[in-house]
């Protein structure tokens, strides 16, 4: 019997992305309704980029300078995704195991993977999170077992 974990096993597999010409404006609103920090973007279907909630951070006019909330909303209006969005990428196969995975998050000190099928195509994300919610299961099983 394997008792393996996959990243398939732990991964968000529905994903909410950004087109690279989608603006900032667009992404922060995604991220603050779907309480998320991590937005792959995609052009034509393919994985181009992420967009965090750090980079909204970085690339927002009201982080360097006091202006009205109707400026930046403009400004944000009018920066791309592709703009701004990391293109070194990393990434996760869904047949990887999760403890590769982790330890690959841990290495680079980064909040996500995004995760691929074979093709490369878009399959999900898995994050800091997702590993959480896993010790969590697994301290509780631990303590269910000392009861």
């Amino acid at each position: 019997m394997n008792d393996e974990l996959f990243v398939r096993d732990l991964m968000t597999p529905h994903v909410i992305t950004l087109e690279a010409d989608d603006n900032l404006d667009l992404a922060d609103m995604i991220m603050r309704t779907a309480r998320i920090r991590h937005l792959p973007v995609v052009s034509q279907g393919k994985l181009v980029g992420l967009v965090t909630h750090r980079d909204l951070l970085k690339a927002s006019v009201s982080s360097i300078v006091r202006v009205p909330e109707k400026d930046e909303v403009a400004f944000r209006q009018r920066i791309r995704a592709r703009q701004i969005m990391t293109t070194d990428i990393l990434v996760a196969k869904t047949d990887e195991t999760a403890l590769s995975a982790a330890r690959q998050l841990a290495e680079k000190r980064v909040g996500c993977l995004i995760v691929i099928h074979d093709d490369e195509t878009l399959a999900g994300i898995i994050t800091e999170s997702d590993f959480l919610q896993l010790a969590i299961k697994a301290l509780e099983s631990i303590e269910d077992e000392q009861a």
